[in-house]
């Protein structure tokens, strides 16, 4: 449930390795979660391999990066 509310939400989403997506978003309980997933040939689905919560150094550069955006 919470990665599904991270990817629509998702303030990033760029390649990552052999063809997988790395996306960063936000659940609507306020957590940051980096999610590991490979597009489904399904139209929309997507394979999750691995997400996890956002935090210290990594949370601190995606908001800068978000505040920057919007300048």
């Amino acid at each position: 449930m919470e990665v599904e509310q991270a990817l629509q939400r998702a303030g990033e989403d760029r390649p990552g390795r052999e063809g997988s997506r790395v996306a960063l978003g936000r659940t609507s309980g306020g957590r940051y979660l980096r999610v590991i997933y490979v597009p489904d040939p399904e139209p929309n689905s997507v394979f999750v391999i691995t997400a996890y919560e956002l935090r210290g150094k990594p949370l601190t550069a995606y908001r800068r990066r978000r505040r920057r955006k919007g300048k």
